[in-house]
C-alpha cells in the first residue's frame, strides 16, 4: 500500500465539497474514479496529490507508505523554452541517463585497469539500467512522440514554437514517461486522437506503478483499469472491475439494498403491530416485552439513496423527409491554403456515418465545408431536396451571451411563448430558476446542452454534429446515445468518443495514411480488422523465406558437445553482436545529424527517406539489444 485515505473530507471556503473519501492506492493499482459533473472528481485527485489540504476530523485516515512519487500534469514545467523538444522530453529518463553516463565512465576506468572495484559497481549498475528500461528508454519515447502526432521534424523545434495544446501534449508526454510512483491523470484522452488514445491504453496497461484516472472515456477506462471508486452523493464506494463491470454491481447493489431495506421494514411493522396488539393485556406482556427487545436489537438498515441520475431527454421527428441522396461528394478538396484531403462520399436517408482519424488531418474542416462554413477548394457539394441541417459545432461550447436563457431561446425562436419555451428548455434539464441564468454563467456541459436542445427545437432531418460529447459526463453521453439512436434523420458526426462511434455508426470515413477512406461497416469490425492486420504484421527480422518468396521458421543448428566449446561460442557471438550494436548506433547518429542539416529540413522527400532508414536501424538495434542482454546472461551463468 503506497497511499490511503480513509473518512477524509474536503472543505472549501467553510463548504463541504468531499466526504467520507475512503481509497486505497496500492502498487500496481489502475484505478479509475468516476460520477456527475461536478461531483468532486478532480477535487479528489488534488487531495491525493496533497495540492489542497485535508479537513481535520477525529476520525480522518491519511497515511503514505514512504515517499512515493506523485506526478500531477498541472505539476509540469518547462526550464527553458529554447530547448528543443527531444530534449525536454529525454529529461523525463533522468536516472536512466545518469546511469548510462556511470557506465560509460566506468567501462573506460575498466579498460585503463582490471581493478574489482569498477568490475563489481559496473556488473551491479549495468543490472539496474536494465532493469529500469536503460536498452529501450529511446524507443519508447521516440514511439510515443510519434503515436501523440508529433512529427520527426518536430522533434527538433524548440519549445517556444509550439502552440499552447501542443505544449499541453509534450508535458503529458514528459508525465508519462518520467514514471511516478502515483500517475494521477484528469481526462487524459481529451484532445487526443483515437491512434494515440490506443497507445495511452498499452502504456498504462504495461505501467508497472500506481494510476488513478478521472475520465468519461468508458471504453478507456474499461481497457486500462481494475478498480473503480464512483463518487455520489458527496461519498465514495469502492467496485472491482472496469466501467463495464462497476455498471453492473452497482446496479446490482442497489437492487440488493432496496430488498435488504424493503425486508427491514417489514419486519419492523411486524414486530411494531405485535407490540401495539398486546402490550396492554397481561397475559401477553411478557411477549410483548420481547418484541420491544427485538426490535431495540435490530440493526437500522437505512434505504439506498436515489441515483444521480439527472439528464436531459428528448425524442424528436424531423419536421420534413428527405430525398433518398442527403449528400454526395464528388472529389471534394478541402482545408485552407492547401488541400488537406479530398474526399468522395454519398450518404444516403437514414444512414448513420461516424467520421474518425487523428488531429489535424481534416475531419471538423470536412463539416465545415459542408454547411458552407468554409469554402471547398475544389469539387462539388450537392445536398438533396428538402434536406434540412442541424449543424453542432465545438465552439458552442464556449458561446456567451448577456442574456437570461429564456430571453435568449425566445430571442433564437421569434413569436414562441413563455410555457413552450420552459418546457423545451425544461426537456434539456434547466428547470425553474434556472432558466434566468445568463448563458455567461453556464459551464461548457450546459452551453453544450443549450446548443442541443436549439437544434432539437428546428426538428431538421440531416444531423451533423462535431464532437458533441465533449463536456458531457458519462450519463450525458448515454443520454445523447439513446436520442441519437431513435433518431429516424440522417446523421453525419465526428469524435473521438469510440464507445459513441462504436454504438452509433453503420459507415466509417476514417482519416489515416495521408488519406480519406470509406468503410460500410461500424466500428466494433474497423477495429477488429485493423487489430488483425497488425498481429499479421511481423518483423522482417523474424521470419526467413525461402527461394520462391514462400515463409519459412529459422532451422535450428546443431550445438557443440563441450562446455568450453559453447562458452567460445557464446563469446564470438556476444563481440559480434558488441560489434553491430556499435556499427547501428553509428549509422543512427549520422541518420539524427543529416536530419538537422540545413539543406534537409525543408526537403520533406529526403526527409521521409531518412526517416524510414532509422526506423530500420532503430528496429535492428532493439533487437541486437535483446541478443546482447540474453548472450550476456547465458555467458554470465557458464563462467559462475
Amino acid at each position: 500500500m503506497q497511499l490511503k485515505l480513509q473518512n477524509a473530507a474536503v472543505e472549501l471556503s467553510g463548504e463541504v465539497i468531499l466526504e467520507n473519501v475512503n481509497i486505497e492506492i496500492n502498487d500496481g493499482a489502475k484505478i479509475a474514479v468516476v460520477g456527475r459533473n461536478g461531483c468532486g472528481k478532480t477535487t479528489l485527485l488534488r487531495l491525493i496529490s496533497g495540492e489542497i489540504p485535508n479537513a481535520k476530523r477525529p476520525d480522518t485516515v491519511f497515511s503514505v507508505s514512504g515517499k512515493p512519487v506523485i506526478g500531477v500534469l498541472s505539476q509540469i514545467t518547462f526550464s527553458d523554452n529554447s530547448l528543443p523538444m527531444v530534449l525536454e522530453i529525454r529529461s523525463a529518463y533522468k536516472e536512466i541517463l545518469d546511469m548510462k553516463d556511470r557506465l560509460a565512465f566506468l567501462l573506460e576506468k575498466m579498460n585503463e585497469s582490471e581493478n574489482e572495484i569498477y568490475i563489481e559497481e559496473y556488473t551491479a549498475l549495468l543490472e539496474r539500467f536494465t532493469n529500469a528500461g536503460g536498452f529501450y528508454f529511446e524507443k519508447e519515447y521516440e514511439a510515443a512522440i510519434k503515436q501523440f502526432g508529433f512529427s520527426e521534424s518536430d522533434k527538433y523545434k524548440p519549445l517556444s514554437d509550439f502552440s499552447g495544446g501542443q505544449r499541453t501534449k509534450i508535458a503529458f508526454l514528459k508525465l508519462l514517461l518520467s514514471k511516478p510512483d502515483i500517475l494521477l491523470l484528469d481526462e487524459p484522452t481529451n484532445h487526443l486522437d483515437i491512434k494515440a488514445v490506443t497507445w495511452l491504453e498499452e502504456y498504462i496497461r504495461d505501467y508497472k506503478k500506481a494510476v488513478v484516472i478521472v475520465s468519461h472515456d468508458r471504453m478507456f477506462l474499461d481497457r486500462t483499469v481494475n478498480t473503480v471508486y464512483e463518487i455520489e452523493h458527496g461519498k465514495t464506494t469502492k467496485y472491482t472491475g472496469g466501467y463495464t463491470e462497476f455498471t453492473v454491481q452497482k446496479k446490482a447493489l442497489r437492487e440488493q439494498q432496496a430488498k435488504e431495506y424493503e425486508a427491514y421494514k417489514k419486519e419492523t411493522e411486524r414486530l411494531e403491530n405485535l407490540v401495539e396488539r398486546f402490550r396492554y393485556k397481561a397475559t401477553k406482556a411478557s411477549m410483548a416485552q420481547s418484541k420491544i427487545k427485538a426490535l431495540e436489537r435490530m440493526e437500522t438498515v437505512e434505504s439506498p439513496e436515489a441515483y444521480d441520475n439527472r439528464t436531459f431527454k428528448g425524442h424528436f421527428e424531423p419536421r420534413l423527409e428527405s430525398v433518398k441522396d442527403v449528400l454526395i461528394l464528388n472529389e471534394l478538396k478541402i482545408g485552407f491554403l492547401e488541400p488537406l484531403a479530398t474526399i468522395d462520399l454519398k450518404i444516403q436517408k437514414g444512414q448513420r456515418v461516424g467520421v474518425i482519424g487523428g488531429n489535424g488531418l481534416g475531419k471538423s474542416t470536412l463539416l465545415k465545408t459542408i454547411v458552407g462554413n468554409l469554402a471547398a477548394l475544389s469539387g462539388d457539394i450537392r445536398i438533396g431536396a428538402n434536406v434540412e441541417i442541424g449543424y453542432f459545432d465545438q465552439q458552442m461550447a464556449q458561446y456567451t451571451s448577456h442574456d437570461t436563457l429564456l430571453d435568449d431561446f425566445q430571442n433564437t425562436f421569434r413569436g414562441i411563448g413563455n410555457f413552450e419555451a420552459r418546457s423545451a428548455l425544461a426537456a434539456f434539464n434547466f428547470t425553474g430558476e434556472d432558466v434566468f441564468k445568463t448563458v455567461d454563467m453556464l459551464s461548457g456541459g450546459e452551453r453544450v446542452r443549450l446548443a442541443l436542445c436549439k437544434i432539437f427545437k428546428r426538428q431538421p432531418n440531416f444531423l451533423i454534429l462535431d464532437e458533441p460529447t465533449n463536456h458531457m459526463d458519462m450519463i450525458g453521453k448515454e443520454t445523447l446515445e439513446d436520442i441519437l439512436s431513435e433518431y429516424t434523420g440522417t446523421l453525419l458526426f465526428v469524435s473521438h468518443d469510440r464507445y459513441f462511434v462504436k454504438k452509433l455508426a453503420s459507415r466509417l470515413v476514417v482519416f489515416e495514411d495521408d488519406t480519406v477512406k470509406t468503410y460500410e461497416y461500424g466500428y466494433q469490425e474497423y477495429a477488429d480488422k485493423k487489430a488483425a492486420e497488425k498481429a499479421d504484421t511481423i518483423s522482417p527480422a523474424h521470419k526467413t523465406t525461402t527461394d520462391n518468396g514462400t515463409e519459412q521458421k529459422p532451422k535450428a543448428k546443431k550445438g557443440y558437445t563441450t562446455p568450453a566449446k559453447e562458452k567460445a561460442k557464446c563469446e564470438r557471438a556476444l563481440n559480434k553482436c558488441e560489434r553491430t550494436i556499435e556499427e547501428l548506433e553509428k549509422h543512427i547518429d549520422d541518420l539524427k545529424c543529416d536530419l538537422t542539416k540545413e539543406e534537409n529540413i525543408s526537403d520533406y522527400l529526403k526527409l521521409g527517406e531518412i526517416n524510414e532508414q532509422l526506423e530500420k536501424f532503430e528496429a535492428e538495434l532493439l533487437i541486437e539489444m535483446e541478443n546482447w542482454e540474453n548472450l550476456s546472461t547465458k555467458l554470465s551463468s557458464m563462467q559462475n
